[in-house]
Parts: structure tokens; C-alpha cells; sequence
């Protein structure tokens, strides 16, 4: 692991103390132990410095000059800051050190402590933080995943997908990758690229739909001076640039039915024509290929040929829609925030349960692509720390079920309309088992039982619920 990663997965910690031997002991004790520690002399700094959000734990004095650290604590806790705190308190003021502790207060250590003292209360809240082992989980998810060209996810379906590209990219085979517009085909051709032999030769991406047929052959293929209107010079086709290395086409299905016979015979054959040239050019790629349609259904409609399809689907990635990985959610947001506040700290620092409540409960039609758009804007716009559900754009405060992007069609006869109403009925009382369940774990700072017990439902028959949603009890965590 290099540095980079080493310090994404350390403890942030963050020491408030007006006695700058105390700040410079925690951070000597505490770097030895692998945290990654600040420290602050001028409590109102320190204040400042705590509401940014970016540390899992503080360590704060309990008695400073012009602001103590009761005042910080309650504004930390006032701001959802969701950081554990540990106060660092005298002998004689252990009972008020207890006091604030009601205050949410994670524990408290006496001064003056030894290493070993101070190790031992920061390891015992480390280890019963769910806060903190969210927030470790988080980042080690973001920084595991940056060997795959920015594709993030720990889900059992992402997992499959990163397997995949690492058995496959080492060899030259050709890849198809399918899934839904947005989901992040080009990132899975690159992540192919990156981790095959050919990586250090071009990666060359083609949108098969952005041109008309004569064009596109044109594009792909290349042409000789005065083949056509307008070729007024002899042009190489990207099978020829991308020579060596990688070349992604995108959007497959839009190819025309002359084209996809001359794509197969180039596969075939290793080699290409340039459009009005006599000559046949060997060519050496690797082709990936990616299509949001569904291409057997195209076969078999006559609309996309069948030897070509199987040409292609030598090895096939499917890439699942976001609303099929929404446990990555909270992963993925996370990770556009933090890149968004490279460029922008003042950027928000977190989501607040109830933001992510909604988000998490919207069908994402435009998936991760929309997903990291809608972080930017609410990045650009919010001016708080923490991101509420008033900060969210209108399509994700709205009512769930049938998204604003797209309105269901009205049923043709009564056997369809039946359907219809089952399905309404269906996603209807989903969301409202969903919603159910979390204000329960709002109301109760994510504890399962309490919250079971406020419902009246056995805490077995709670939890399965939760299950089956899909709804985790950290994600509500004050």
C-alpha cells in the first residue's frame, strides 16, 4: 500500500488543548499507534477546525481560556458532526468530565496520562465506534477501488465485476459490457486497458451513435483522398491509431447492418480496408465493445447480426444499474465529495441519515453518472456543513416510486391495467415498509432494538425487515 492509501485508512484525529505539551504528547502517542493526528492550541481554532467534520475522533480539554470545551462539544453536536469525542480532563475535575460525557461524550482521560493510558481509552472508543469503523469502511472502499479507473463498490455485484476485469484484462480477448446508460461502461473498458499488456499503448473511445453509417466507416476504418465528397485528404480509422493498444465502441447497437458486417470481418480477419482504398492493412487491437441495449433481443428482431454478437460475447461484463448496488450509495457520494473539496473546501463534509434516506430511495434512472452530477450540485449550492434533505434537488425530495424522469405509460386493457395496479400497490407499500423502518432508526440514533421496541415489533422480525430493504442500522448513527 503507498502512502496515499496508508493514510486514507488511518484514524483522523484531531487534539484541542490550550497547553501545547498536551497537543504535542497525544500526537507523538497517537502517530506511533498509525492515526494521523492535528493538533490546536487556540480553542476557537479548534472549534473551526472540529465542525469541518473530516476527523473520527477529538480529543478536547474540558477547561480552556475564553471557550471551554462544553461550549465546542455542543456545537459539534448541534452541527451532526459526527465525530467521537474524548474529553481530556484533571483528577479534581473528573465528576464534571463525567457530566459532559452525558452531553455525548464518547469517554474521558485524566491528566496527567501515560502513552499507555491514552492508547488504552482511544483503542477501547475506536473499537465500539460504529462511526468510526463506518467511516474507515468508506474510505478504504474509495481507495481500494482506484486501481479501476475511478470505479467504485463493495457490493457483491461490483466485486463480480472487478473479478472479471482482472481475469480478463491480462488477456486479448474481446469484451462486451453491457448495462443501462450511465453505469460506467467506459470506465470498465479503461480499467480493462489499464491492467492489460497493452498499457502503454493508446486507449481509443468511438460512440458508435454519434455518427451517420458512411461517416462512422470512415471514422473506424479510415479513407483515401477522394473517396467521398469532402476527402480531401488520405485519413487513418482509429483501428489504425489505436494500433497496439485498446479500442472501446461504445453504443454497438446503433451500428448499421452493413457496418456490423464489416466490423466482423475485421475481427476476423485482423485486418481493414479504408474506405475507397483497394489495399487491406493489418491491424492490432484489442476491442471492447459496450451496448445499453439488449443485443439478443436485437438478434433475434433481425436488428443486430448474429455471428457478429457472438464475435463479440466472448467474455461479457454486465454492469448493474445503481438502484441494483445501492449499498454502494453512501460509498459513491462520499467519494465525489471528497474530490469535489480537493478543488473546493468549503465543499460540504457529510450527508446527514435523512439526506441519505432520500437518496437512497430514489430509482436513479441516469444511475452513477446522474448520481455524480447531482453531488456536484449540491456541493456547488449547499452552504452548510452537512448536506439535509432541504439541500437535495426537487426529483429526490419528491414522492418515491415512479421517478419524475419518466412517467408509466397507462394500460392498454384491464388484464394490464390489473398488473398495473399490483405493481403500484407493490412498489407503494416497499416504500413505506422502507420509510417505516427509518424514521424508527432516526428516532433512535440507529439502535436496532430501541427502535424495534418503539414500533412494538419483535427485534428479530425488526431486523429481518431491515433485510429485506436493504436498510443498515450505521447509516443512521448520530
Amino acid at each position: 500500500m503507498n502512502e496515499a492509501a496508508a493514510n486514507e485508512t488511518r484514524i483522523r484525529a484531531l487534539v484541542i488543548d490550550d497547553e501545547a505539551v498536551i497537543g504535542l504528547s497525544c500526537r507523538r502517542i497517537l502517530s506511533a499507534s498509525g492515526c494521523e493526528v492535528e493538533t490546536r492550541s487556540n480553542p476557537h481554532e479548534g472549534q473551526r477546525e472540529a465542525l469541518t467534520g473530516r476527523y473520527d475522533l477529538i480529543l478536547l480539554d474540558v477547561r480552556m481560556p475564553d471557550l471551554d470545551g462544553v461550549e465546542i462539544l455542543r456545537a459539534i453536536k448541534e452541527a451532526g458532526v459526527q465525530s467521537d469525542v474524548i474529553i481530556i480532563t484533571g483528577y479534581s475535575s473528573v465528576e464534571s468530565a463525567v457530566d459532559v460525557m452525558k452531553l455525548g461524550a464518547a469517554d474521558y482521560v485524566c491528566k496527567p496520562f501515560s502513552p499507555d493510558e491514552l492508547r488504552l481509552v482511544v483503542d477501547k472508543v475506536m473499537q465500539g465506534s460504529p462511526v468510526i469503523r463506518r467511516n474507515l469502511a468508506l474510505r478504504r472502499g474509495v481507495e481500494i477501488n482506484q486501481g479501476f479507473e475511478g470505479m467504485i463498490g463493495q457490493s457483491p455485484a461490483m466485486t463480480r465485476v472487478f473479478g472479471l476485469i482482472q481475469r480478463v484484462a491480462p488477456t486479448d480477448s474481446v469484451v462486451l459490457i453491457t448495462g443501462e446508460s450511465g453505469v460506467g461502461k467506459e470506465l470498465a473498458a479503461r480499467a480493462i486497458h489499464r491492467l492489460s499488456k497493452r498499457r502503454d499503448k493508446a486507449f481509443i473511445a468511438c460512440d458508435c451513435s454519434a455518427l451517420a453509417p458512411t461517416l462512422l466507416e470512415s471514422e473506424l476504418f479510415g479513407h483515401v483522398k477522394g473517396s467521398f465528397s469532402g476527402a480531401v485528404a488520405t485519413k487513418k480509422g482509429l483501428f489504425e491509431v489505436a494500433g497496439g493498444g485498446t479500442l472501446f465502441l461504445d453504443e454497438l447497437s446503433n451500428l448499421s447492418l452493413e457496418t456490423q458486417g464489416k466490423l466482423l470481418r475485421v475481427l476476423e480477419t485482423r485486418r481493414i480496408k479504408r474506405v475507397g482504398d483497394a489495399e487491406e492493412r493489418d491491424v492490432d487491437i484489442r476491442l471492447v465493445g459496450a451496448a445499453n441495449r439488449d443485443l439478443r433481443r436485437m438478434v433475434q428482431d433481425g436488428e443486430f447480426r448474429q455471428d457478429l454478437f457472438f464475435r463479440l460475447n466472448v467474455v461479457p461484463i454486465h454492469l448493474p444499474a445503481l438502484r441494483e448496488r445501492i449499498d454502494d450509495l453512501p460509498i459513491l457520494m462520499m467519494a465525489f465529495l471528497d474530490r469535489l473539496r480537493k478543488d473546493n473546501p468549503s465543499a460540504p463534509v457529510s450527508f446527514s441519515p435523512e439526506a441519505l434516506r432520500l437518496m437512497r430511495s430514489y430509482a436513479w434512472p441516469g444511475n452513477v453518472r446522474e448520481l455524480r452530477n447531482i453531488v456536484e450540485r449540491i456541493a456547488i449550492l449547499c452552504d452548510s456543513e452537512r448536506i439535509e434533505p432541504q439541500h437535495l434537488p426537487d426529483e429526490l425530495r419528491g414522492a418515491p416510486g415512479w421517478t419524475t424522469a419518466e412517467t408509466p405509460p397507462v394500460p392498454q386493457d384491464w388484464d394490464a391495467f390489473k398488473d398495473f395496479k399490483k405493481a403500484v400497490r407493490d412498489a407503494t407499500t416497499q416504500e413505506l415498509e422502507r420509510r417505516f423502518l427509518e424514521d424508527a432508526l432516526v428516532r433512535t440514533g440507529g439502535n436496532v432494538s430501541r427502535a424495534a421496541e418503539l414500533v412494538g415489533m419483535q427485534r428479530t422480525n425488526f431486523h429481518a425487515l431491515m433485510s429485506k430493504h436493504g436498510v443498515k442500522a450505521e447509516d443512521f448513527i448520530e
